[in-house]
């Protein structure tokens, strides 16, 4: 089987393209890199440094000034990957909730998606990659060779983000989760599309393994085919 340099993976907050791209990654044995962490980071070091989020002019200079790196595990504590942001292992602190509420803001800004997304296309540029995020297909790696978009409701996407906290799914929880969740979606739409030659697979009902035996099979097929 041919396997593509570079595949993308898209879709909204909470689709599952964290756990698809890690295990797409291992099984081809790819780069796992999701460049949703950078945007994380990002917004981290805002957060701790009290600066104004909504100052895009600020908010590029960080993007600019802040060294932000992206490599293997180097825990065995469950990470899919390792986040240093200025040589200090922010792995888990850039999966907060107050990071959560604001990293689209913070990504929504001309100036910060440029300095981003032109880190990333180096590293994407290296082959042998899974890039997960919004606009990969899009914008990052418009050549990518295969560009899966995925697609789950609501409901679903706040029933996996609820799991993967360990929170308890009551019905309050799970409606702020849904809440956020909706919230991230207007703030991303301006980003949040298909390309046109984009794969799309709706996830409602499927398992990471499904998902990933799916794409697998696809592979396959399209290069068999």
């Amino acid at each position: 089987m041919l396997q593509p340099s570079v595949i993308a993976i898209d879709g909204p907050a909470g689709a599952g393209k964290s756990t698809l791209g890690a295990l797409l990654a291992n099984q081809l044995g790819y780069l796992y890199f999701d460049t949703g962490v950078m945007y994380r980071a990002l917004a981290l070091v805002a957060l701790q440094a009290k600066l104004d989020l909504h100052d895009e002019a600020e908010m590029a200079r960080l993007a600019y000034e802040v060294q932000i790196e992206v490599a293997a595990p180097i825990t065995d504590d469950g990470r899919q990957y390792t986040v240093l942001v200025n040589g200090e292992d922010v792995t888990w602190a850039i999966r907060s909730p107050e990071v959560e509420r604001n990293v689209s803001l913070v990504a929504r800004y001309p100036q910060v998606r440029r300095e981003m997304v032109r880190q990333q296309q180096q590293i994407g540029r290296r082959g042998n990659t899974v890039m997960v995020g919004r606009d990969i297909g899009t914008i990052v790696m418009p050549d990518a060779d295969l560009k899966i978009f995925l697609e789950a409701s609501l409901q679903e996407r706040a029933r996996r983000r609820a799991v993967e906290r360990d929170d308890d799914p009551d019905q309050t929880v799970m409606a702020q989760i849904q809440q956020d969740l909706a919230r991230r979606d207007q703030l991303d739409d301006h980003v949040l599309k298909p390309a046109d030659d984009a794969v799309i697979l709706q996830t409602d009902g499927l398992s990471p393994d499904d998902e990933l035996a799916w794409i697998l099979d696809y592979l396959a097929g399209h290069h068999n085919g």
